[in-house]
């Protein structure tokens, strides 16, 4: 299996999902994609003490800095393309802002209309730590975006992350060992990647983790015949299913009934069994709350429910 290099120039990235973009290159099921990626705004150099301290890849700037679309041979839509995430390795500086922009969250809380906070970490990723103005924190780095662009004809943003062909995903949990499945949904997947994230908390509650450069390994693969027809993941933390909606309770909703059904499969139990077993092992996570649709997983840990010897 062939191994591809990207890095990211104005020839390789793209700042939205569009069904008609090109692709950049076109892999085959089992390669492996090197990918560069500067973080989500595009900065080509470490920003000071404002995040328009830089210059950046796009200006001006429409959406995330993401790598591709690569192309997926023999991809087509009724698949689902498997995203396996061998290393993610961040780069030496990331930054996380808040209070810059006017929203309902920032109201409520008090943060706007005066200074904004706008921290420059720097990143260790040989030991795994970040540290400024005298704090640490430890990295969990993960990429943010991972998505295919909507069937219909347009250019879309990056910002929300998608039922179908995913986006601006966001979760915590999709860490070096996961599994990323998407529902395909144009020929060829077209799929783009970026927004690396340092670490996040779940929520990402400012609307910006520690936004970094990375350098990831990921395998692409075809299934034909997953297990749920939805995005879903397995991770090093476990099994999880997504919900995404303007709804907060519509996304957990969703979330929650993709992993109902996923337990009815891997435990040959009806649905109102699966319900009662995941009130017991499955835990509901808030995703992120700043991306216009809101995110929420259900996450089943590996070995929660365990069977007996007896009935093994």
């Amino acid at each position: 299996m062939a191994v591809h290099h990207l890095e990211p120039t104005p020839e390789t990235v793209t700042q939205f999902f569009s069904p008609a973009t090109p692709p950049v290159l076109t892999a085959d099921p089992g390669d492996t994609l090197v990918v560069g990626t500067l973080d989500a705004r595009g900065h080509l150099a470490r920003p000071d003490r404002r995040a328009s301290d830089a210059p950046k890849m796009f200006n001006p700037r429409r959406g995330h800095c993401l790598a591709g679309p690569v192309a997926v041979r023999g991809a087509e839509p009724g698949m689902t393309l498997a995203v396996h995430l061998r290393s993610v390795r961040p780069g030496a500086w990331g930054f996380t802002e808040a209070g810059a922009h006017r929203t309902d969250l920032n109201e409520r809380l008090g943060v706007t209309g005066g200074p904004t906070a706008f921290l420059v970490w720097d990143l260790n990723p040989d030991q795994m730590t970040g540290a400024w103005g005298g704090l640490t924190t430890s990295l969990a780095p993960f990429l943010g975006v991972i998505g295919m662009p909507p069937a219909e004809p347009g250019e879309y943003s990056t910002e929300p992350p998608r039922a179908f062909g995913g986006g601006n995903i966001d979760c915590r949990e999709l860490v070096a060992g996961s599994t990323l499945y998407l529902p395909v949904t144009v020929p060829g997947a077209m799929l783009c990647v970026g927004d690396g994230h340092a670490t996040q908390g779940d929520g990402e509650v400012s609307g910006t983790a520690i936004e970094c450069g990375m350098t990831s390994e990921l395998e692409i693969s075809l299934v034909t015949d997953p297990p749920l027809p939805s995005i879903h993941a397995t991770t090093p933390a476990g099994k999880i299913t997504f919900g995404f909606s303007p709804d907060l309770n519509e996304a957990m909703a969703t979330a929650l009934d993709a992993m109902v059904t996923w337990l009815t499969l891997l435990l040959e139990v009806d649905r109102p069994t699966a319900l009662a077993l995941a009130s017991v092992a499955v835990s509901l996570r808030v995703t992120q709350v700043v991306n216009e649709t809101w995110g929420v997983h259900a996450l089943l840990p590996e070995g929660a429910l365990g069977r007996t010897a007896q009935s093994a």
